[in-house]
């Protein structure tokens, strides 16, 4: 199985952070958001990965190089201006068509998937898995009696049956020739598919998961990951990222 991380951002939100820093190179309790997403896949028996690469890119590369050091196989496909995810994943298409199935991310996303219930959902049937996570209130909710009486407090709740896009895909390779030179798959690809019937949702309830968009997920990230700070920096040398 061989993984894709889409890393061509500009991670506008995060500024200032981001102005010499690639969005997925951010330290996240010191250890950049790019070594978090290497140690995930690796738990889930990925040791071959592509990064396609855009913005300050030299800075990934620098770190990572061929991937050796993280005993691990990276290879880089860099867009010299942004193509969007359909576009830069094309862009790679030498390097995956060879592959029937490949894992996609989002380069800002830190979780515990088991990635392999993606992997067994595409079939000669499924062209696309897309795995997903319950949707939070964007704000603390008020449950409230028919009397108005004010039964209690919740804050920024799961809502009910509302789902949201998790940035981890499972893709067939025969939707590679399909996808736009310029553009996003989720506006160009995914809704073809859905209309063919081709693509479904992997429901994942009880996983940890969080996109990092801004400084205060940042924060969040920091205190939900402690524990697994030790295994990781126990797996591998830490190399900061130089200013």
């Amino acid at each position: 199985m061989k993984a894709v991380i889409l890393a061509g951002g500009f991670g506008k939100r995060l500024r200032p952070l981001t102005d010499k820093t690639p969005k997925i190179m951010l330290e996240i309790s010191g250890v950049p958001i790019l070594l978090w997403q290497l140690n995930w896949l690796k738990q889930n028996g990925i040791t071959e990965v592509v990064i396609l690469a855009g913005y300050l890119n030299k800075k990934i590369i620098d770190y990572t190089g061929n991937g050796s050091r993280f005993r691990m196989k990276i290879d880089f496909v860099f867009e010299e201006t942004p193509l969007g995810t359909g576009g830069a994943l094309k862009n790679a298409k030498k390097l995956l068509e060879a592959d029937k199935n490949f894992i996609m991310l989002n380069g800002d996303i830190l979780t515990n998937l088991d990635l392999q219930k993606l992997y067994n959902r595409v079939n000669e049937n499924i062209k696309a898995a897309l795995a997903v996570v319950p949707l939070p209130s964007s704000f603390g909710v008020i449950d409230i009696a028919s009397d108005d009486t004010i039964l209690g407090f919740r804050e920024k709740p799961l809502l009910d049956g509302y789902w949201m896009n998790a940035g981890a895909y499972c893709l067939s390779s025969s939707i590679l020739s399909d996808l736009p030179n310029k553009g996003n798959i989720e506006t160009t690809a995914f809704p073809e598919l859905a209309t063919s019937g081709t693509i479904k949702a992997v429901r994942y309830s009880d996983d940890f998961w969080i996109s990092i968009d801004s400084h205060k997920d940042i924060e969040n990230a920091t205190i939900n990951l402690e524990d697994d700070l030790k295994a990781i920096k126990k797996s591998y040398s830490i190399k900061r990222l130089k200013p």
